[in-house]
């Protein structure tokens, strides 16, 4: 078992849990686990194995049922996506007469398609090795008559784990030669049960999503990885380069299974004549979760994702930034007041500010953003004067009461506040547009003039456009 990423390894049973045990100790946990001859007491082990005239038992069994099988064109991968494949109806008895052909092929060094001359889904450019029967039902909670391969279920039991469990479906999986199937993930918890060959399975939390690009959410593939991760195009997709430090692979013999959380994401690499059972059954979390109840947790689990997303994007300041920039404030506050202009403690507040915001310059300021940012210091800094000096004429915020702005606001929202033509901040910041106040209050963060009076008296004396 490899691993390249931070989470926990994945656990190892040496043998099957109980259902108890199973619950408690790794279905709470969302996280998967092995389980070492889980099912190497089926009769499946034995009877189904293609290197023990398992072929003949399987035909005999079932031969006449009709089943559907995948043909890949980017075999031996098989994709989710819809284009990349098509489904054809055949007799099992016809499949399994491919998967014979295909052993004899092996043996012989050769690859020739020997198909019954009279079965037309398959078209001749269709090698070995592109047919799949994945996850064909032998068991289906709400499809029961279309279970055709139901006969197949006395030759196994439900693994103990399970045991009491309602089961959602129990599929066959069998392929004749090496196949892998994309990177995807499932609505449902998942036991994969290898009954003969060997399979390779690569996992991924739900958490590595943004490694993996999952398709459109609208589309019928959207449960799949829309990255190649033997060769991902890093132009298109950047983020694969992480993708493997994020996975932990898992390698199952006859007998062996994998528990497989909803969620995470899983590719499966399976040698030939490979055949395996899975189980799928829906989740606690799911199962008792009322409807009405949708909205509230979608709204709280995208409210955790962007915040999630915004500590990513922005920096949090140190406890060392924090008391650099309190530090700078006194001390500033204090310069001002006596005239001085604080130069050594503003330069060590600027490495601080810098890991809060965005730096804006002052010098680019929006003239009524500028203004607006001098009259808020003027608030504290009582020397400075809220003043228009490139029109040298003192500035008299709007009125709530001035016919003009009445006009251009809404009268619903002057009719709804109360007058505040005594609030000095409401008046600055009453016209101004959301980018600007934004530049205003970053502009303020930032703090990069060593003397902020000065700097607002130079950005809006410098300034001919009216305000």
């Amino acid at each position: 078992m490899a691993t390249g990423c931070d989470f926990p390894n994945i656990q190892t049973f040496e043998s099957a849990l109980s259902a108890a045990e199973f619950e408690s100790a790794v279905e709470l946990t969302n996280f998967p686990a092995v389980f070492r001859r889980c099912v190497s007491n089926w009769d499946a082990c034995s009877k189904w194995n293609p290197f023990n005239n398992g072929l003949d038992y399987l035909e005999e069994r079932a031969g006449s049922v009709e089943v559907e099988a995948m043909l890949s064109r980017t075999a031996p991968i098989f994709n989710g996506d819809i284009r990349s494949h098509e489904r054809v109806s055949l007799p099992f008895s016809e499949f399994i007469r491919f998967c014979k052909q295909h052993m004899i092929s092996k043996e012989n060094g050769s690859c020739v398609n020997t198909m019954s001359p009279d079965f037309t889904p398959l078209a001749e450019n269709h090698i070995p090795g592109q047919i799949y029967l994945a996850q064909f039902p032998i068991l289906n909670d709400e499809k029961e008559e279309k279970v055709q391969l139901k006969i197949l279920r006395q030759d196994f039991q439900t693994p103990s784990p399970l045991v009491g469990k309602s089961l959602s479906s129990i599929n066959i999986w069998m392929n004749s030669s090496q196949a892998r199937s994309t990177t995807h993930y499932d609505p449902h918890h998942n036991l994969l049960c290898i009954v003969s060959g060997r399979k390779k399975v690569v996992l991924w939390p739900p958490s590595a999503s943004p490694s993996l690009y999952p398709m459109p959410i609208y589309g019928e593939a959207s449960n799949h990885s829309s990255v190649g991760l033997d060769n991902p195009n890093l132009s298109d997709y950047p983020r694969a380069e992480h993708s493997l430090k994020q996975s932990q692979e898992v390698t199952l013999d006859a007998g062996d299974a994998v528990f497989i959380p909803e969620g995470w994401f899983h590719q499966v690499d399976s040698d030939d004549l490979t055949i395996a059972v899975n189980f799928w059954w829906q989740s606690n979390i799911m199962s008792n979760m009322p409807e009405h109840m949708d909205s509230y947790y979608l709204r709280r689990i995208t409210r955790r994702l962007i915040d999630r997303e915004m500590s990513l994007l922005v920096s949090k300041p140190s406890s060392t930034d924090v008391k650099q920039l309190s530090k700078h404030i006194d001390h500033s506050h204090v310069g001002m007041a006596e005239g001085g202009n604080g130069n050594s403690e503003n330069e060590s507040a600027k490495k601080g500010l810098s890991t809060l915001c965005e730096r804006t310059s002052l010098d680019d300021l929006d003239p009524s953003a500028c203004l607006a940012l001098h009259e808020l210091i003027s608030l504290v800094h009582d020397h400075v004067n809220a003043v228009d000096t490139s029109k040298g004429r003192q500035y008299t915020s709007p009125s709530c009461s001035d016919p003009v702005t009445e006009g251009r606001k809404s009268k619903i929202l002057a009719n709804a506040l109360p007058c505040l033509e005594d609030d000095r901040i409401a008046h600055m910041l009453w016209d101004l547009e959301a980018f600007r106040l934004r530049d205003v209050l970053l502009a303020m963060a930032n703090l990069r003039s060593v003397n902020t009076s000065h700097a607002l008296t130079h950005c809006c004396g410098s300034s001919n456009t009216e305000v």
